[in-house]
C-alpha cells in the first residue's frame, strides 16, 4: 500500500462524474457574476521609494464613494463592493468576465510611516494610496564595530 498525498486543489477541479461535470459548468458560470466560486480580489501593485510607499489598486468600473480605507493597529484595510448595474435584457447573447462583489485588501504597514499624511486618489481606474516615510522614524542604522 502506498501513501498518496492529498491535494484538495486538484480534486476541486477534476470531475468525478458526468453528473458533477454538468453541476459545475452550471453552478460556476453563474457564479462568475460575483458569487463565492470567483470572489473579487482586486490586483495590487506597491512601490517603496526614498518618501513614500504607494498602493495601487486596480478597481475599474467603481466610484470613489464606494471606497473604505482604515487604518487598525498598523494595518492598512482597503475595502468596498464593486456592483453589477447594466444588465441588458434585449442580447441574445452574453458573457460577463468581470468580476462583481465585495473586496477587503489588508497590509501590514513599516513603523515608519506617517499616518497623518496619507492621501487616497481614484483616477482611471486606480485607486492609489500614498503613504508618505516619516523622516524622523528610520528603519536602518550604520553599526560600527568597535
Amino acid at each position: 500500500m502506498s501513501i498518496i498525498k492529498y491535494n484538495s486543489a486538484l480534486n476541486d477541479f477534476v470531475p468525478t462524474t458526468f453528473s458533477n461535470i454538468i453541476d459545475r459548468f452550471f453552478n460556476e458560470s453563474v457564479a462568475r457574476s460575483g458569487g463565492s466560486v470567483y470572489a473579487f480580489t482586486p490586483r495590487v501593485d506597491i512601490i517603496e521609494n526614498e518618501k513614500s510607499f504607494e498602493i495601487m489598486v486596480a478597481v475599474p468600473g467603481m466610484n470613489k464613494e464606494d471606497f473604505s480605507i482604515d487604518i487598525n493597529e498598523n494595518y492598512l484595510t482597503v475595502s468596498g463592493e464593486r456592483k453589477f448595474t447594466k444588465e441588458r435584457k434585449e442580447n441574445a447573447f452574453r458573457s460577463i468576465e468581470t468580476q462583481y462583489g465585495s473586496f477587503s485588501r489588508s497590509f501590514s504597514l513599516p513603523e515608519n510611516i506617517d499616518i497623518n499624511k496619507i492621501e487616497a486618489e481614484y483616477k482611471n481606474g486606480i485607486l492609489e494610496i500614498v503613504l508618505p516615510k516619516d523622516e524622523k522614524k528610520t528603519l536602518r542604522t550604520n553599526i560600527k564595530v568597535k
